[in-house]
């Protein structure tokens, strides 16, 4: 009778088996089953950050047609920032400030020495990129922003996520498209701007996200139709394409998503590799 061992000498050939050796198949052993509104609800996370790098440009064009002026900005800016500091702690009850150990004063000691340099450094800003082309400036921008998209955290374990490089990657952005702006006033404001939605807004996106989902699928919507409204202003087809990007990535690939799973076929059996789970750690001293 065959076995399966390779330390004894058997009259069968090397690669044969029996018909025992199938009844070991199992198919989809760790395939996950997923519902169709969990994963509406995680796309949010994209949908979001789409829209946060639509109302940026958004922001950056009025400014650079003179629709909008940068005062305007700075304080629309400062009062969403204060609002959205209050609702941050109001969320947990404060209690991830307590847990990090951050006070009041060291996160207002932060903002102004933030925006006492980025203030003192605008000039530079405002002519850092003088000597390139607008066209090559706005090729940058726009392949910056590409590559924030990409490498945002949207809340997956992957290699490819980098907050960090995500969010260098849209300050460079900010400073590209800034430096084509009137004055130093304007440059100032926008990189400002851009660190409170590429740096903060995602804060409290997460937060909602984990402690109130229903509030959070309300602030995705409405910052969605604030970013199809100000897109529609300036390009109407322009806001039909984005919309019908948002209604693809929230609505149609989630149900391609559920209508692959019944598709996969994955076989596991005798033929999968060995797996040492005793600990061999005393082995290697």
């Amino acid at each position: 009778r065959w076995q399966k061992v390779l330390y004894e000498r058997q009259p069968f050939p090397d690669n044969y088996v029996d018909q025992r050796f199938l009844e070991e198949l199992r198919k989809n052993v760790h395939a996950r089953q997923y519902r169709y509104r969990a994963v509406v609800f995680q796309s949010g996370a994209v949908v979001q950050q789409l829209c946060s790098v639509c109302v940026f440009v958004l922001t950056w064009w009025y400014m650079d047609a003179g629709m909008l002026s940068p005062q305007g900005l700075f304080g629309a800016a400062l009062v969403s920032s204060l609002l959205g500091y209050v609702l941050f702690d109001a969320v947990d009850g404060g209690a991830g400030r307590w847990a990090s150990g951050r006070t009041r004063w060291a996160d207002l000691k932060s903002t102004l020495v933030f925006s006492a340099f980025t203030y003192g450094f605008s000039p530079v800003l405002k002519t850092l990129t003088e000597s390139i082309s607008t066209d090559t400036i706005y090729a940058m921008s726009a392949l910056m922003l590409l590559g924030h998209l990409i490498f945002f955290d949207y809340g997956a374990n992957a290699a490819i996520v980098s907050s960090t490089l995500s969010l260098n990657m849209a300050i460079f952005a900010s400073v590209c498209l800034a430096s084509r702006l009137p004055r130093s006033l304007h440059a100032f404001v926008m990189v400002t701007f851009a660190m409170q939605i590429f740096a903060l807004w995602p804060m409290l996106q997460k937060k909602l996200k984990a402690r109130t989902p229903c509030c959070y699928v309300g602030v995705t919507v409405l910052f969605a139709l604030a970013a199809l409204v100000g897109l529609a202003t300036v390009s109407s087809v322009g806001a039909v394409l984005f919309a019908s990007l948002l209604l693809a990535i929230s609505c149609l690939c989630p149900y391609c998503l559920i209508r692959l799973q019944l598709l996969k076929d994955n076989i596991h059996g005798p033929w999968d590799e060995a797996e040492i789970k005793e600990d061999l750690s005393r082995f290697l001293m």
